[in-house]
Order: C-alpha cells, then sequence, then structure tokens
C-alpha cells in the first residue's frame, strides 16, 4: 500500500506542475524566437511596404517606363546631403530638370572619396512632397546597393526615372509644378537603420524643398 501510495504521489500534482512548467518555458522560448525574426524581418517589410505605396516620400521601383507620356510638364529637382562624417563629395551634376510626365530620363549624381583608404557608402532617399512617392518610379538608382570607393576614385551615379502620367489624376497635384529627390549619403559601418527611417529623410534635412509647390497646374 505505501508503494503504491509513493507512486501516486509521483505521478500526481508535483509531476503535473513540472509538466506545466516544462510547457511554459517552452513556449516562451517560442515567443521569443519569434519576435527575433519579427525584428529581423521588420526593415525589409517596410522597406517593400513602402515602394509599393510611395508612403513616407519614398519611390517606387520599376523595370520599364510609362505606357505613355502626357504634354504636361514638372520640374524634378534634385538634392544631396552627407551624413555621419562619410569624407565623400557627393552631389548631383545637374540640380534641376523640366520633363514631361510619363517620360523616361537619366540623371546622374558624382560621388569622390576624398580619403587615401577605401570606404563604403549607402544612399537612403525620398522625394517631396511625399505623396508624389507613389508617382516617382526609379528603374535605375545607385541607392539599390551599397557603394564602395577606392582611395580618390570618382564615381558617376546614374539615375533613370519618371513621373507616373497617373498622378494628374491625384487631388494633391493641384498646384504641383516641381518634385524634389532627395538623397542623404552614410558611411556603412556607422548607418542606424530602423523600420520607419531606413527610406525617409525629413524636409527640414533637404535645402531645396521649401519651394515645391506653388499656385500653377501641373507644368501650366
Amino acid at each position: 500500500m505505501e508503494d503504491g501510495r509513493e507512486k501516486s504521489e509521483l505521478n500526481g500534482p508535483g509531476r503535473r506542475r513540472k509538466n506545466v512548467s516544462r510547457v511554459i518555458a517552452v513556449t516562451c522560448f517560442g515567443v521569443f524566437v519569434g519576435m527575433i525574426g519579427l525584428a529581423y524581418a521588420a526593415v525589409p517589410l517596410y522597406r517593400a511596404f513602402c515602394q509599393v505605396t510611395g508612403y513616407g516620400g519614398t519611390t517606387r521601383r520599376a523595370t520599364q517606363g510609362a505606357s505613355h507620356v502626357l504634354d504636361r510638364r514638372i520640374e524634378v529637382r534634385f538634392d544631396a546631403n552627407m551624413r555621419d562624417g562619410l569624407k565623400w563629395d557627393f552631389h548631383p551634376v545637374q540640380r534641376s530638370i523640366e520633363m514631361k510626365i510619363g517620360e523616361t530620363r537619366e540623371i546622374h549624381y558624382t560621388a569622390h572619396n576624398r580619403l587615401d583608404v577605401p570606404t563604403r557608402g549607402r544612399a537612403i532617399f525620398n522625394v517631396t512632397p511625399e505623396w508624389t512617392g507613389a508617382y516617382f518610379n526609379k528603374i535605375q538608382c545607385f541607392c539599390f546597393s551599397d557603394l564602395t570607393l577606392k582611395p580618390g576614385e570618382t564615381r558617376d551615379l546614374p539615375v533613370v526615372f519618371f513621373v507616373d502620367p497617373a498622378i494628374v489624376k491625384a487631388s494633391e497635384a493641384k498646384g504641383l509644378t516641381s518634385i524634389t529627390l532627395s538623397y542623404s549619403m552614410f558611411p556603412i559601418d556607422s548607418t542606424k537603420t530602423s523600420s520607419v527611417g531606413q527610406n525617409k529623410i525629413s524636409a527640414s534635412e533637404t535645402g531645396s524643398q521649401k519651394q515645391t509647390t506653388n499656385s500653377a497646374n501641373i507644368g501650366g
């Protein structure tokens, strides 16, 4: 009888408590691993969301030009900024162009490494007004990959883009005559990215964004 009682105690509440504790521990570990996975996935998922929707002034990526070109014209301005002490000279070759809406154009930026050692940089970007990001399409851009410049090297950085003709149907388009495409170049080793800040540059960081709209219609 005593042996039966001891076995019953071993298989009773004490053992059940141990099983419950083990299940809780495994569940907590699984949640922890899942949260780490979500944290790593957040940045690329957010970036993809921005490129699809144009959220936060993020431009969209395209594989080919627009299906048609409008007679209306718009000015596109170009801006460049350096961040976190990267010792490069970085600027657009042209400060602005005037183009037809839907027309595919190629412009160029230039980057020069002023140091006697190789350095790496990464560009983040946006457009203003921010809502125009949903209509600003890049076919080719140096921002799609990291850049490594040799000592004293100067690199030509082309950007191929178009403005979607659907922009003229947007309610916000009234009075819009210009869009500003802005890049900030960071040293890769010290770039601090986040799921929200990866591709977004605040309006205060772009020197030529103060006059992006006026009272005329697009290209009017």
